[in-house]
Formats: structure tokens, C-alpha cells, sequence
């Protein structure tokens, strides 16, 4: 058990793992593994609490029903073995503003939230355009050998790369 106090893993024996895992949700669901769809209901769920016949005037709700299923349960497994990970690891921190960003914006927790935000909306709006979000395309995608998650892919290394040069001013 001493793989669970470990600061990192390999990537090798991880990315396996995620494989196999891959496989194992095609079996039993026969849809590929993916999360950006769980954050749609997560919203789809609280427009629900607000006005209950929102599947009916929605036809993106009507099509993906905003419940708790498979996909929401991984999303909340996903943070939940974060941070689980962190504590075994005993590398846990709350870190409002990691020291990167510190270096080249300053220590000002605001305007780190609110990029993340802006960023999260970003990302959020790319993975319903690309019909799916990195570890849909990445994973699942790319293991079914599907062209357009290839160049999905390729697109979201070349972006986060240029977008990271960008922002830390690294050219």
C-alpha cells in the first residue's frame, strides 16, 4: 500500500490504469469517459430547482436530462481522490495562489479566481463545441482512434502551450 503515499505516480502505470478503465465503461455503459457533460446537469439541475419545466424549454436538456448519474458520480470521485491523493501524500496545501502566478501577477487571490472563472467558461464552451471535453477527446476519443479527437488533441496541446507563452510572457 505504500503506492497510495507516493507523491507521483507513473505516468506510464496511470495511464493504464485510465485505459483499462476506459474499456471497462464502454463495457458496462457503452459511452466513452468523459465529464464536461456532468457540469452541463450540475447547471441543468440547479436551473431545475429554480423552475421545474426546464427540460421542456430546453432542447439541450430535453436531449442530456439534468440528473445525477454515472459521468456526475465521476466528477465528484475525481476531487474527492484529489484530495485523498494530497492527504496520503501529505503534499496538501491550500494554495489560494500558487507560486508561478505569484511571480508574475502577485499575490492577489481575486484576480486568480477570476481567471480561473474565465477560464473554466472557456473551456467549458470549447468542450460543448467540440462535442466533448479533453478527457472525452483525449481518452476516450483517442483510444477509439477517432480522427477528430486526434486533431482535438493536437489543438488543445498547441493552445495550452501558445496560451501558457502568452500569459507568462515567455516568448
Amino acid at each position: 500500500m505504500k503506492w497510495l503515499t507516493m507523491d507521483m505516480w507513473s505516468p506510464y502505470v496511470t495511464g493504464s490504469l485510465i485505459g483499462v478503465l476506459s474499456w471497462i465503461t464502454f463495457l458496462i455503459s457503452n459511452k466513452a469517459l468523459g465529464v464536461s457533460t456532468a457540469y452541463v446537469r450540475t447547471c441543468g439541475l440547479i436551473e431545475k430547482k429554480l423552475d421545474n419545466n426546464v427540460e421542456k424549454k430546453n432542447e439541450y436538456y430535453r436531449k442530456y436530462s439534468p440528473s445525477i448519474d454515472w459521468e456526475w458520480m465521476l466528477v465528484a470521485g475525481l476531487i474527492l481522490g484529489a484530495f485523498l491523493s494530497s492527504k496520503l501524500s501529505g503534499v496538501f496545501a491550500l494554495d489560494w495562489v500558487p507560486g508561478r502566478w505569484e511571480a508574475s501577477f502577485g499575490n492577489t487571490p481575486l484576480l486568480r479566481w477570476a481567471a480561473a472563472f474565465i477560464g473554466a467558461i472557456i473551456m467549458q464552451v470549447g468542450a460543448r463545441w467540440a462535442g466533448g471535453c479533453t478527457s472525452g477527446h483525449g481518452i476516450s476519443g483517442t483510444l477509439q482512434l477517432a480522427v477528430s479527437s486526434w486533431i482535438a488533441v493536437i489543438c488543445f496541446f498547441i493552445t495550452g502551450v501558445l496560451t501558457a507563452h502568452i500569459i507568462y510572457a515567455l516568448f
